[in-house]
């Protein structure tokens, strides 16, 4: 049937108002360019491909002579020794009691990272009981000071040559201490079963720990020293806590499989 009238007026009015709408360009917005895009007189308007390289070129060059410029000052890296103002640092590690045998005894394990690698100096300082390390004039690197100190120290809380070695390699890792009495404060047997449940059986649950989280454990005493990187030594104290507050080693394992399976599928 026919729409007759004002209604079939509104009607033809929408129609219309909508085949405008699906046009790419409209009369107000670029439809005085599309036109003349389409009729051929805008070709005046276009750039040559021939042009925009020119232009490009001729940008790069004057990037590269700027960069060139003998006029502007240029700096070199500054050595270790420039940067501390030419003065000698030193640092002083205390050896405890227990540890000055084992430090005799893989001295050069220790000295020779220290200073073939950082090229710092190093002696044991028998009378202070104390090795002290100090930078020299073929100090490369600012931090190499911070990290032998810290590789020292690793050796002597009872980390391996080999583990504490990863202290000067790597930049993310960290020791960690804390005490059993920090989680809870036990005394007597219970402190001792507490240290026995984080060790295990020959030192199962401690090495099943240290190889699902990538750590390292240190058990001395009531302390627990840790080294590993931050997000590990999180998991790695996790576990130990719970161990410390009573978990039975067999829920901890079944925790640390999961854990150590995400940490597979993450790397």
């Amino acid at each position: 049937p026919k729409i007759v009238g004002d209604a079939g007026e509104r009607t033809g009015a929408k129609r219309a108002a909508r085949r405008e709408a699906t046009k790419p360009y409209s009369t107000e917005q670029g439809g005085a360019v599309a036109s003349m895009l389409e009729d051929g007189d805008g070709e005046e308007y276009m750039v040559d491909a021939a042009e925009l390289e020119a232009r490009a070129k001729a940008e790069k060059d004057a990037e590269v002579e700027e960069e060139n410029d003998s006029s502007k000052p240029s700096f070199g890296a500054l050595t270790a020794a420039e940067m501390t103002g030419g003065k000698t640092e030193y640092r002083r590690v205390q050896v405890p009691a227990h540890r000055f045998t084992p430090l005799k005894e893989h001295w050069l394990e220790l000295y020779e990272p220290i200073v073939k690698h950082m090229k710092l100096q190093v002696r044991m300082n028998l009378k202070t009981k104390s090795v002290e390390l100090r930078t020299s004039e073929h100090t490369e690197e600012v931090s190499a000071l911070q990290k032998s100190q810290d590789f020292v120290k690793a050796f002597l809380m009872g980390f391996e040559v080999q583990d504490a070695v990863a202290l000067l390699r790597l930049d993310d890792l960290y020791v960690e201490t804390f005490e059993v009495k920090d989680v809870k404060p036990l005394h007597g047997d219970h402190l001792s079963r507490a240290i026995g449940r984080i060790a295990g059986k020959g030192g199962k649950t401690k090495y099943a720990i240290e190889n699902a989280t990538r750590t390292r454990m240190v058990l001395a005493d009531s302390k627990i020293h840790l080294l590993g990187s931050f997000s590990n030594i999180k998991i790695a104290r996790d576990a130990i806590c719970d161990l410390i507050l009573g978990s039975s080693p067999g829920k901890v394992y079944t925790k640390l499989r999961t854990i150590a399976s995400r940490l597979k599928e993450r790397f």
